[in-house]
């Protein structure tokens, strides 16, 4: 069965704003500054069994025809046979591997050995063909922040598709030595690469800024230039997040791992919630989710928010060693605030002024039952690394330290006994090669390796994890520095303009 039910896509800030899906991911972000929200989540129309029987590519368009309604099936199969390709290291896209009693979703197996390759595989196929959908002639300027793993993702599924350019801000000292290298070694002449003297925060702040910036988008406009997002803010990022749990479920189940119906908990490694956010809505489509257990570094904004209903980003920014997580406004938790407040979006513009005003916003009591769902955990610096040990030494599976972190909130859930924790099945969505990371992996296995140069410890970690090293790690070995640019925060706008020579 077919569904003919259109989704459409309001503004979390605002009434009277309501577009298609492809418009949505055109404009990355509403005019009013709110983001892009279905107006309802649609249900699953396949059975669990149906969609166990299928691969990666089926099991995405099943979900992905519910939520992107004015793409015709040719359209939305030709975007996801031209995403998850031979990009990918392995044909099931995401496997799913056992280990000290979870399931770790390895979403890494991508060009750029990170979940956000999942996403931005899709988007630019998305994205070019919501442009050619809506007659959109202006070449579209993807403006992105990164705390390390979208910015390459971005830059790999970007460069070199015609109509498209793209700049990505980064915190200059705030991402691993792989994850920077990764970035400045970027070929393609539609690219361009900016390392702020600031955090993430400072940089997602900036981009939000000249995408809320009418004068500065008119003036490009009448340039030939219209900008676009391809940060998790968009919703053609959010939308292909949605699959992979959905898959993950599928793959139990046809492994015999779990029962059809069963619930499965999930837990995620989260800075700017758009990857847990999907997995709610993977739950709220249908599919057997039970608790969705949200995993914070130091840096625990989330976790305060989950245990006391107040979200509070007054605090010290920390660098640690898992920096897609240091973030402490995660722009997509507005989409569940907007969502647990009864899908109101004067009641939720009023939270995000509090939030831009004095820094932190509180909700009702009825909003937080909306969230008795989730469940917060931290891991500090130590325990990331005594949990990326721990599994080593007991079953050899290396982690990298956002999935580490995962896995000991996880353990800390467990410690919990709350509910039948130990007995239920659990996916922790696995989002980073722990070859991106390999100072920290090494050393938080024994010491000794830090005394070693970057690609000696990627070699090393190769031999003792008894996997290949990555295509991606070995592609930044011998590449040129190809982007050199730095600038202050309040310079961003320049820096753009420098960009498109406008």
């Amino acid at each position: 069965m077919e569904n003919d039910m259109e989704v459409r896509y309001n503004s979390t800030r605002s009434r009277g704003i309501s577009v298609t899906a492809s418009q949505a991911i055109l404009k990355g972000l509403s005019e009013d500054g709110g983001l892009f929200v279905p107006d309802h989540i649609p249900a699953l129309d396949r059975s669990l069994q149906e969609l166990a029987q299928m691969d990666y590519r089926g099991v995405a368009y099943e979900v992905m025809k519910l939520f992107l309604t004015d793409f015709t099936e040719q359209e939305l199969r030709d975007c996801i046979e031209r995403a998850y390709d031979e990009k990918f290291d392995t044909e099931v896209i995401a496997p799913l591997v056992e280990a000290q009693g979870a399931y770790y979703l390895e979403l890494f197996h991508g060009s750029t050995i990170a979940f956000k390759d999942m996403a931005l595989s899709i988007l630019p196929h998305l994205l070019t063909t919501a442009a050619r959908k809506n007659h959109i002639q202006n070449e579209i300027v993807i403006l992105t922040a990164t705390s390390g793993d979208t910015g390459k993702a971005a830059l790999a599924g970007f460069a070199g598709v015609e109509g498209t350019r793209i700049a990505v801000f980064y915190p200059k000292d705030g991402v691993s030595p792989i994850q920077e290298k990764q970035m400045v070694t970027q070929k393609g002449d539609n690219t361009f690469v900016v390392g702020i003297h600031g955090n993430f925060d400072d940089a997602q702040t900036g981009v939000k800024k000249l995408f809320s910036d009418r004068e500065f988008a008119g003036e490009l406009g009448e340039k030939g230039f219209q900008f676009s997002s391809a940060n998790s803010i968009n919703i053609g990022r959010l939308v292909p997040q949605v699959c992979y749990y959905v898959y993950a479920y599928a793959r139990l189940l046809k492994e015999g791992k779990i029962a059809e119906g069963e619930p499965m908990d999930v837990v995620v490694p989260t800075g700017n919630f758009g990857n847990i956010l999907a997995a709610y809505y993977a739950k709220r489509m249908g599919l057997p989710i039970d608790k969705l257990i949200c995993a914070s570094n130091e840096n625990k904004v989330l976790y305060d928010f989950f245990r006391t209903g107040v979200y509070d980003r007054n605090r010290k920014f920390v660098l640690t060693s898992s920096p897609s997580m240091d973030i402490l406004i995660s722009s997509n938790l507005e989409r569940l605030i907007y969502h647990i407040a009864g899908d109101d979006p004067e009641r939720n513009r009023e939270l995000m002024e509090a939030l831009s005003g004095q820094g932190r916003y509180e909700i009702s009591a009825d909003m937080r039952e909306g969230l008795r769902d989730f469940f917060g955990y931290y891991a500090s610096e130590e325990e990331t690394a005594a949990e990326i040990r721990r599994l080593y030494e007991n079953c050899g599976y290396v982690l990298d330290p956002h999935t580490a972190v995962a896995s000991a909130a996880l353990q800390k859930h467990w410690e919990s006994g709350t509910g039948d924790a130990q007995h239920k099945k659990t996916v922790i969505a696995s989002t980073a090669s722990p070859f991106k990371f390999t100072r920290s992996v090494m050393k938080a296995i024994d010491e000794k390796y830090d005394a070693m140069e970057d690609f000696e410890l990627v070699d090393e970690l190769s031999r003792i994890a008894g996997v290949n090293v990555p295509r991606a790690i070995e592609e930044i070995r011998t590449a040129p520095v190809v982007h050199r640019r730095q600038c202050e925060v309040d310079e961003m706008k320049a820096v753009v303009r420098e960009f498109l020579g406008a």
